[in-house]
């Protein structure tokens, strides 16, 4: 099943029918965004499929990413003019000097996942486990909100650090972890394993995903910019009034995951385009600041402009 799921990870490639974004002169009507193999960036796939972009008189290319980091270095690059990512990916890409701002929250939603067999029934029995979590990345930020939130103490827990996801997932998948965070649709991928979820973002009212663009961009392209979340709310729109197996259908298609993973993952509703919490923004800034994972204490206006998402 793993090897269905990199194959699937590597089919989203196709899907896309991504090409390198230019970067021509028609600045006003043409725009490129980077996008992630995760839910999050459903709505923006979806909108690019129905001609949702070109009903805004709008050419949209959408840049496959394999993670936050390659998102990252194609902005510097002024490969891409935004990206979907997430908030503490999206902050640690300001205090390295990339001159971005968070425009929306997206409807990302990551999951603590425990292993079968080891009568862990709620998140009070996680004290004293590992937790397994990439390396100075959201999920450490998500776990430790949903520990909090639940009453256990984040320093209750031993978190094991790995490179990225897919080492969560497979660790998971393996019973080498007793516990991890994940993203969906891995997460609900994990289950067919037995694993199951005691916790998520979701469920503790955590923004974890946004959308983000370059404040060049932002400053000369702002018909441009409205046109993207015009089509993107219509995305919203069409996905939440489908039945909930085509909803399903839409989601799985989309991101080239194995289709067995639709039996197991609950649907998730999708919300207009809305701003990042300050609550959210100011949570996650202390914690990066508090670990040493940034050098800038930014403030709320210094990381959004939500002009664009009300």
């Amino acid at each position: 099943m793993k090897k269905r799921l990199i194959v699937g990870l590597t089919l989203i490639a196709l899907i896309f029918s991504l090409t390198a974004c230019s970067a021509g002169k028609e600045k006003r009507r043409t725009l490129c965004i980077g996008v992630m193999p995760d839910i999050d960036s459903v709505p923006l796939l979806v909108a690019d499929k129905k001609g949702y972009f070109k009903d805004e008189g709008l050419n949209v290319e959408l840049k496959s990413l394999k993670n936050a980091g390659e998102g990252k270095n194609l902005l510097k690059k002024g490969t891409i003019d935004g990206a979907v990512c997430d908030v503490m990916s999206a902050i640690s890409a300001k205090d390295e000097g990339l001159d971005i701002k968070i425009t929306s929250k997206t409807d990302g939603n990551y999951k603590l996942v425990v292993n079968k067999g080891l009568g862990i029934k709620e998140i009070a029995d996680l004290k004293g486990k590992d937790i397994t979590v990439t390396s100075d990345a959201i999920t450490g930020y998500v776990t430790d909100k949903i520990l909090e939130r639940a009453g256990l103490n984040a320093y209750a827990v031993n978190k094991v650090k790995v490179p990225d996801v897919n080492a969560v997932f497979g660790m998971l998948k393996s019973g080498k972890a007793v516990a991890a965070a994940l993203p969906e649709p891995l997460a609900s991928e994990a289950s067919g394993s037995g694993a199951y979820v005691i916790g998520s973002s979701n469920m503790s009212d955590i923004d974890s995903g946004v959308m983000i663009f370059r404040a060049d961009i932002l400053k000369d392209n702002k018909d441009g910019i409205k046109y993207v979340y015009n089509a993107y709310n219509k995305a919203v729109d069409y996905l939440n009034n489908q039945a909930a197996m085509d909803y399903m259908d839409t989601i799985i298609n989309v991101t080239g995951f194995p289709k067995e993973t639709k039996e197991r993952m609950q649907p998730p509703s999708y919300s207009d385009a809305g701003p990042l919490s300050r609550k959210e923004a100011d949570n996650m800034m202390d914690w990066l600041i508090n670990r040493k994972l940034v050098k800038n204490n930014f403030s709320y206006k210094e990381l959004t402009d939500n002009e664009f998402a009300k």
